[in-house]
């Protein structure tokens, strides 16, 4: 391909070749560390994002306490509630009826109230 491009060039063109290149400047080396730099910000950037989880993280220990009482809390209540339910039930029952007042002092009707002295 070069051979067909030089033999379409006018032989009194002159070649032409490519430009020199400049020497690189020689630098002084720098002063500033810029691995160390690096490191240092990468540091501090990881430490503000720990910082930044730190209060949801509280958050979520002081939920969670708190929903743990609040469920043996629930606990607590739906059993008084059972043991409730369970006497209002019993309530209109002619048995535990005649039982408290029997618990009272009071007497069928017909029956004589015997009381039984030094019985301790």
């Amino acid at each position: 391909m070069a051979a067909r491009a030089n033999a379409l060039r006018s032989p009194a063109a002159p070649r032409r070749r490519p430009a020199r290149r400049k020497p690189a400047a020689r630098r002084s080396p720098s002063r500033i560390k810029w691995d160390r730099i690096g490191r240092i910000a990468l540091t501090v950037v990881l430490a503000a994002v720990l910082y930044s989880y730190l209060n949801p993280a509280i958050d979520f220990v002081k939920t969670y306490t708190a929903t743990t009482a609040a469920k043996e809390k629930l606990h607590t209540l739906l059993h008084e509630n059972k043991h409730l339910h369970r006497s209002v039930q019993s309530a209109d029952d002619p048995i535990v009826v005649d039982r408290k007042a029997r618990a009272m002092g009071m007497v069928a009707e017909g029956e004589t109230p015997v009381v039984i002295r030094g019985l301790n």
